[in-house]
């Protein structure tokens, strides 16, 4: 991939934009293509086409979102980004930052990131050759369709960003990827992290035996159960599914109350079974569904989640895991992580830095997504590895 893209031309010189929200991981990033583009450069030296800028140690472009007293903001980019291919990143899920309004420390909500991210593309005021913005966790994703008389906010944020001049919008595992039809005529991305999980997983438990006979994929409700399905082909394994039962005579904080979980699939007494979702929100599902595995004898419960906000604190978890319910939870770092939750010992972190890093490198050179979003090979690939390297274990034991 490498070789074809120094034949490449790029769009224009790259430039990233970091929202305060996801500094951390696009310094990450940014490090990446930085070494990438360097080594590329030293490879290419003979050649005669030579990119303004294409060689930095760091394509980040200062930018900030200062607020008044009163609470009101402002979006300002100091630095020229004329010509400039543009990636903006923002992590509208990091509940970590604050500003004052009126003397009153405020925490920023998802709609406080989405109006910065709205200032900086009013402030790039269309001097960039395109901009592009990476939102790993899609705002308002969760209010994707309409029922009754309600708001369709993702869709309306979408077509939003379209009217502002965005170019491309790149967001993972999007919690219904059907609402790019909102955006029929411009490029939206959905980037999955099957690869990553398969590969985390695998590392935290190089024991773990990925066939039909010990493991299976489980979704806690019946709208992941398309993303389940793929995760299940990718290892060759079956897949499950809970439905939830809920009491539609009543309302509980804006939603139907569950009643109960019911499972339909194939028995998991004895297997290592994988509960894969979109998110953890408060996480009070996956508990649920996790218990209901360990009465039907599952033998370890993993919870992967690309999301992992653990809104109601992770007190829940850790007794979970103390009583053998849940053995191992993996979320990325696509979102803010609160510090205590890096200190668990039954948390591992999936990072996508260099994910990242490769599609916004391809993206800057136009060239194809196919094989980072279709990671069939690399999968494949990975688990021989995986099952060779058991084997050579088990041959060393004997």
């Amino acid at each position: 991939m490498s070789s074809k893209k120094i034949q490449t031309i790029p769009v224009g010189p790259l430039g990233i934009i970091a929202m305060k929200s996801i500094e951390p991981l696009a310094e990450k990033v940014d490090a990446y293509i930085a070494s990438w583009r360097s080594e590329r450069d030293k490879a290419a030296e003979d050649s005669e086409i030579h990119f303004r800028g294409y060689t930095k140690d760091s394509y980040l472009v200062a930018a900030e979102t200062p607020r008044f007293g009163s609470g009101e903001g402002k979006g300002r980019i100091t630095e020229s980004v004329r010509g400039d291919d543009i990636y903006i990143m923002v992590d509208v899920l990091n509940y970590s930052l604050t500003y004052k309004l009126c003397g009153i420390i405020n925490h920023m909500s998802p709609d406080d990131h989405y109006q910065d991210l709205k200032r900086i593309i009013g402030a790039i005021a269309g001097k960039a050759t395109r901009v592009n913005v990476i939102m790993p966790f899609l705002y308002e994703s969760r209010q994707h369709r309409r029922t009754s008389r309600e708001s369709l906010d993702c869709a309306q944020m979408l077509q939003e960003l379209i009217a502002l001049g965005v170019d491309n919008i790149i967001t993972f595992e999007a919690h219904d990827p059907r609402v790019m039809n909102a955006i029929p005529n411009r490029g939206f991305e959905n980037v999955t992290c099957t690869y990553q999980f398969v590969k985390k997983l695998c590392n935290i438990s190089p024991d773990l035996l990925i066939d039909k006979d010990h493991l299976m994929v489980i979704s806690p409700d019946e709208g992941g159960m398309n993303r389940v399905v793929t995760f299940a082909n990718y290892l060759g394994v079956d897949a499950g599914m809970f439905y939830k039962r809920r009491d539609y005579t009543r309302i509980v904080n804006g939603s139907n109350p569950i009643v109960a979980h019911e499972f339909l699939g194939r028995d998991v007494d004895g297997k290592d079974v994988l509960i894969l979702d979109d998110m953890i929100s408060s996480g009070d599902s996956m508990i649920e569904v996790a218990l209901e595995l360990k009465k039907r004898r599952a033998r370890h419960v993993y919870c992967l989640a690309t999301f992992g906000l653990f809104t109601n604190g992770l007190e829940k978890f850790d007794k979970a895991v103390s009583d053998g319910i849940i053995y191992k939870v993996l979320t990325t770092n696509l979102s803010y992580l609160r510090p205590e939750l890096l200190e668990r010992p039954y948390y591992a972190c999936v990072d996508l830095s260099k994910y990242i890093a490769l599609v916004i490198d391809s993206l800057n050179h136009n060239y194809t997504l196919s094989d980072l979003l279709s990671p069939t090979d690399r999968i494949n690939n990975f688990l021989n590895r995986h099952k060779e390297e058991q084997l050579e274990r088990a041959r060393v034991r004997q």
